[in-house]
């Protein structure tokens, strides 16, 4: 999609994972090279190499954790590391661990449950993508950090006034009771209300939305519920399966009461004689004394 700001290569002192820096070729073992920035030396493995170098040398590298913990270098450099933000794919979880993204080198990196949504069903699941940078532990580990919405605010776009009533399609970032926070690829920011959707979406998860407000600041106010005709058509096959498991025939129809239609298909009267009008003006259903009836059964 996009990537916030731009690859860490001043000269530090410490060699500290998630940073990229260049480093001299120091000496050649039989399991790779030690590279050294004349103050600490670190293990180039054989399988991390992806040109001929030569003592001497200064090379680009990543510097990350090997699965011992120990700090080791590769020349594949990732598009992510310290305060260089991109898009992950989440690529495991472990519910006492948190998920594991996949930055496209050999060892995935663990977002900590500690700052993933309390409620581990909003947990990303493989496949869905965080917006993230690195850190490091007072160990020296690597872990991956979530965007905040400070973070947002910087490579946010503001969206036009035309995109209202347009659907849109964006990636979630942020889960709150209040309401979710999505991102969609062009950039803009949408804010989807509770009361304007049916379920909390995953964080992370790919989800189309309908908008239905863009602010003078360009940020949008969104909903996951269907459009009015989009709706009743689902209520209609919804009101019609149920039929389908009665053999065609149901006792509910306008003159029902409001609760026991609540109570029976999650929907207001409103709704429901809606749906029904759609299901008669398509012929596919008849009233008669309070009953509704499929048509073939006249």
């Amino acid at each position: 999609m996009f990537h916030k700001g731009e690859r860490k290569d001043v000269f530090d002192l410490r060699l500290e994972a998630g940073l990229v820096l260049p480093l001299t070729v120091d000496r050649q073992v039989d399991f790779g090279f030690f590279l050294t920035n004349d103050y600490e030396d670190v293990l180039l493995h054989k399988g991390e190499i992806l040109e001929d170098i030569q003592v001497g040398d200064e090379i680009e590298v990543f510097l990350y954790n090997d699965k011992q913990g120990r700090l080791s270098a590769t020349m594949k450099i990732p598009t992510i590391r310290q305060d260089v933000y991109d898009w992950c794919e989440v690529v495991d979880s472990n519910e006492k661990l948190g998920v594991f993204v996949s930055i496209g080198l050999k060892k995935d990196i663990l977002v900590s449950a500690d700052d993933l949504p309390k409620f581990d069903e909003l947990w990303p699941a493989v496949g869905d993508q965080l917006y993230m940078t690195l850190k490091t532990d007072r160990n020296g580990l690597l872990y991956g950090k979530l965007a905040t919405e400070n973070v947002i605010d910087e490579i946010r776009k503001p969206a036009p006034k035309q995109l209202l009533n347009q659907d849109i399609e964006g990636r979630v970032y942020r889960v709150l009771r209040v309401g979710s926070f999505l991102i969609t690829e062009e950039g803009y920011r949408c804010f989807i209300h509770e009361s304007e959707r049916e379920e909390e979406p995953r964080l992370g998860s790919l989800m189309k939305a309908r908008v239905i407000d863009v602010k003078d600041d360009g940020n949008v106010n969104a909903s996951f519920l269907p459009r009015k005709q989009d709706k009743m058509s689902v209520d209609a096959e919804k009101i019609y399966a149920y039929m389908e498991t009665r053999a065609g025939a149901m006792p509910y129809g306008d003159k029902t009461q409001p609760d026991i239609i609540l109570d029976k298909f999650s929907m207001s009267k409103g709704a429901f004689k809606r749906a029904l009008g759609q299901l008669m003006k398509n012929g596919r259903v008849y009233q008669e004394d309070g009953w509704t009836y499929f048509s073939e059964r006249k």
